[in-house]
């Protein structure tokens, strides 16, 4: 029986980005599969309670920087905490995922997703200009075609239909794993994620 990991996540997310590697191997070492599902936390943070980062009290966003260099440190990982280009809007990252993993497979659509991750992260580059997209899909090894096709209404309705799936499955936050329907929220939960997939 074959695993699948579904994994939901924003383009902009630190935590998505914290996980995002450590995701890649363990399912590569368990032989699982991964759907490559980014969503739209604009419409998903109303209907769960969750609310955008300036809207947080300020209790909340103070420990959140803690609780990013904590990790960021632990990881190994580089990470400004308060990059030049955040918030941003990431549908169109998002849109350009999602037409990679229709057309050309999810190992690809996850390259390119890291990518993504760590512009914003660790490069400080601007994941809204088609220009800083074209330039991640060549470090990818794709082509800037890839942005025309991200275009396409089928991509759209994808990425919609991606979204609702997440709010069907009861998913209010950014990454979100799910196997065989249980979810695993944050990437704090990559170790329960690793044990779940070695005993199905």
């Amino acid at each position: 029986m074959e695993k699948t990991v579904e994994y939901y996540f924003a383009p902009q997310s630190p935590w998505t980005y914290l996980g995002h590697t450590r995701l890649v191997s363990m399912a590569q070492a368990a032989e699982a599969s991964v759907e490559v599902l980014p969503v739209d936390l604009g419409r998903i943070f109303p209907l769960s309670g969750g609310l955008p980062l300036a809207k947080r009290a300020p209790q909340r966003q103070a420990y959140r920087l803690l609780e990013l260099r904590r990790f960021a440190d632990l990881l190994g990982l580089p990470l400004h905490l308060e990059p030049q280009f955040f918030p941003v809007a990431a549908d169109r990252a998002a849109r350009l995922i999602t037409a990679v993993d229709m057309h050309a497979g999810a190992p690809s659509a996850l390259r390119l997703t890291g990518a993504i991750l760590a512009a914003v992260w660790a490069q400080q580059r601007n994941i809204a200009e088609p220009a800083t997209l074209a330039e991640l899909l060549a470090e990818t090894g794709l082509g800037r075609e890839w942005l025309d096709r991200s275009e396409d209404e089928a991509v759209q309705q994808r990425y919609q239909a991606a979204t609702q799936r997440a709010i069907n499955a009861g998913v209010f936050g950014a990454p979100t794993y799910r196997i065989s329907g249980e979810i695993f929220w944050g990437q704090d939960r990559l170790d329960f994620v690793a044990r779940r997939l070695a005993s199905a």
